[in-house]
């Protein structure tokens, strides 16, 4: 039988930790070497939704980077994409058109994997990431 872990080496951006804890979940956790990233969406302060598409993903974004950033990460350090979409024939490629080349730049690029879902909690975006942390 393999050792449980007993205390996780949870990440929280400056700002978030109550919505978080309101919701019960850890935005990131540490193990390993790498940082598992919690779902992100382009939630305001208050949890609330951003209504229009694009600034929805710019601030799931924001919201990432914050994450990344309290833990000593960068864009550059992101292996693993994972991204959620409600109506992805619609959105898909405007949205990765709009931030590829910005978060992402040149290759190599991390792995990424699109879904198409039906439901996000009032949200039309999603994205989880894996990084590795700093040596």
């Amino acid at each position: 039988m393999r050792n449980a872990i007993t205390t996780r080496d949870v990440v929280f951006p400056p700002g978030r930790q109550a919505l978080y804890e309101k919701n019960r979940y850890s935005p990131a956790v540490r193990a390993n070497g790498l940082l598992f990233v919690s779902g992100q969406v382009g939630s305001r302060a208050d949890g609330s939704p951003e209504p229009e598409l694009e600034a929805q993903v710019r601030l799931a974004f924001d919201n990432l980077n914050a994450i990344l950033q309290a833990a000593h990460c960068t864009f550059d350090d992101v292996l693993d994409v994972t991204i959620f979409l409600v109506e992805p024939e619609a959105t898909f490629q405007r949205i990765w058109d709009m931030v590829q080349a910005q978060y992402w730049g040149v290759a190599p690029h991390p792995t990424v994997t699109a879904v198409g879902v039906t439901w996000l909690y009032g949200f039309q975006f999603e994205i989880k990431v894996v990084a590795k942390l700093p040596d």
